[in-house]
């Protein structure tokens, strides 16, 4: 009778046991599956406090004279503190900067243009007059090398003077004039010169005792050539602008600032640049000059920028938009992608020591070049992640989700 009775007893206790076991493991799978699979930046995950609460609400606290713990009145909202080891800080190029001091300013925005540099453009022209026999260079856009061969010219007066040359240097022979030859084989030879033949190219016609036909034109610098106004067979002189070469290594950017901002722009101030048609990468640049008028008709002034351009990506031409820092004044600031900005907080990644990142809320200010003025949440000399923040801020959030902390406890949020 006691047999068979602790036998359905013994079922009927499985069966629950099980039934248990089946309705834990589907909790949990459903929990993952809404919440996804966490990626650890640390494995050595310690609970949170049990009396965090059950929400995400940003916790407040109080120091020993009762006032508010200004950490933690600027708590993000679904981010917690987390440690990581410093072999996986290395593996993910986490890289830490200062919080300082730095001169920011009320930005001004203005259209810019990319301008040749004025002092890198050389205007080629000929000392003789004659006809061009050959042209090396066949199209406007060719590069050349400085001292490369442009054009060859035929010179009837230099054909002429080269003749005189041979002359005077046969007459060296005759004692009575050789004193009075070499003054005039001299003042030949300056004349040479003058009307574009190199001192080996003189030499040359003396030994040979042969006139040179052409006198060749050479590239007075590297460069990209602007503009060709000749073609073989064309007639020059002196006055004749034969190409323009210019050396875009480094250009000009003009910016055209409001009537309204002109007293506030001065030599020396920062400025970003920007050209959607590069790439819209960024130029970090200072103002280099000023110019002294206003144009009348758009009541802008206009102000130069000198711009590497060793890549050739900035184009004279190119439009783009001038970004100047004015009424400076010293502010912190922090590294542009220091910053992580979720449309529902803006915050950074504070450095505790020993791999610890707390998440800091900050209210920013201007913006310019690379850096960020902060205005609240921040204090100077502390640390912040400027590089690799959105893997520290993607596990903060994780981490938050599942209600894990660095240095915490267990929470209630999965309740």
């Amino acid at each position: 009778m006691i047999r068979p009775l602790v036998a359905r007893w013994w079922r009927t206790l499985s069966l629950a046991a099980l039934a248990a076991l089946v309705l834990t493991l589907g909790s949990l799978l459903a929990q993952h599956l809404r919440h996804g699979w966490p990626f650890s930046l640390h494995h050595d995950v310690t609970p949170v406090d049990p009396h965090a609460g059950h929400d995400a609400a940003a916790p407040t606290a109080t120091m020993g004279d009762g006032a508010v713990d200004p950490h933690v009145a600027h708590a993000v909202p679904s981010r917690v503190a987390v440690a990581v080891p410093r072999a996986q800080l290395d593996a993910i190029g986490v890289r830490i900067a200062r919080v300082m001091m730095d001169d920011v300013g009320r930005p001004v925005r203005a259209v810019a243009t990319v301008a040749l540099d004025e002092s890198r453009v050389s205007h080629v022209h000929t000392r003789v007059a004659g006809w061009i026999e050959r042209l090396y260079v066949n199209t406007t856009g060719q590069r050349v090398e400085r001292g490369a061969a442009l054009a060859a010219i035929f010179s009837q007066e230099l054909l002429a003077s080269q003749n005189e040359l041979i002359a005077l240097r046969q007459n060296l022979a005759n004692p009575t004039t050789a004193m009075a030859t070499q003054s005039l084989l001299a003042a030949t030879r300056g004349r040479l010169s003058v009307l574009g033949m190199t001192a080996g190219e003189i030499a040359q016609v003396e030994r040979t005792g042969r006139p040179m036909r052409n006198v060749t034109v050479v590239a007075p610098r590297s460069g990209v050539v602007l503009h060709r106004g000749i073609a073989v067979g064309t007639a020059v002189d002196p006055s004749t602008e034969l190409l323009t070469v210019a050396d875009l290594s480094t250009v000009w950017v003009l910016a055209e600032i409001p009537e309204s901002e002109a007293s506030a722009v001065a030599v020396g101030q920062a400025a970003e640049l920007t050209f959607e048609a590069a790439g819209g990468a960024a130029v970090a640049a200072r103002v280099a000059f000023v110019y002294p008028t206003l144009d009348e008709q758009t009541r802008t002034l206009r102000v130069r920028f000198e711009v590497p351009n060793a890549a050739g990506a900035l184009r004279p031409g190119m439009y783009g938009t001038a970004t100047l820092a004015v009424a400076t004044r010293r502010a912190l600031v922090v590294p542009r992608d220091a910053v992580v900005d979720t449309g529902a907080s803006t915050h950074v990644f504070v450095v505790e020591g020993d791999g610890r990142f707390s998440p800091r809320a900050v209210t920013l200010g201007a913006r310019v070049g690379e850096r960020t003025e902060v205005r609240e949440g921040l204090m100077e000399g502390e640390s912040v992640v400027a590089s690799g923040v959105f893997l520290i801020d993607s596990e903060s959030r994780l981490r938050a989700t599942s209600g894990t902390s660095a240095g915490g406890h267990s929470g209630h949020g999965g309740h």
